[in-house]
């Protein structure tokens, strides 16, 4: 673990890892951004409440109720989240900004769109999120959290010397 977290070799692996992963959901966002058509998720939503019923549903019921009675009703809400929630992580992680926050939003997302049935790319991107989490600091150290770690470090030792920063 320690050489996961702290590594140069590993930074690069992550770095790596965090920028196919920043891309992904880059494209995915700015698909639904800038595409012709308006984005609308009432049918990817209906179609995880239809995947709840049969003899082996993909969708379990509980999940199904939060899509029907929650998402649904609130399809504006989501067409405008899931875009550009999809486009900040995904700047956010080629940028290395704020690194692990915005590996936990991808995570999230992609645990919901796993949820509503959408298998796709979900389970890959959820074990190299979590690789991002995993690592750390050591996940956006070569990207501009390390310059964020540098201002926050000189912002606090003025701090503690008593110097306004």
């Amino acid at each position: 673990m320690n050489w996961f977290r702290n590594n140069v070799v590993a930074a690069s692996l992550l770095t790596v890892i965090r920028v196919y992963v920043g891309y992904t959901f880059l494209m995915a966002g700015w698909g639904k951004v800038s595409g012709e058509e308006r984005f609308d998720a009432s049918g990817f939503l209906q179609g995880g409440i239809e995947k709840s019923t049969g003899e082996h549903p993909a969708v379990q019921g509980w999940y199904a109720n939060f899509l029907e009675n929650v998402a649904l009703p609130n399809v504006s809400i989501f067409n405008v989240l899931v875009p550009w929630g999809e486009l900040l992580v995904g700047i956010a992680l080629i940028l290395g900004l704020l690194t692990t926050f915005s590996a936990f939003m991808g995570l999230i997302m992609n645990v919901n769109f796993l949820l509503a049935g959408a298998i796709s790319t979900n389970p890959n991107l959820m074990i190299m999120e979590f690789l991002l989490l995993v690592g750390g600091w050591n996940a956006g150290k070569i990207g501009l959290d390390y310059f964020l770690l540098k201002l926050k470090k000189k912002r606090f030792e003025g701090e503690e010397r008593g110097v306004a920063a």
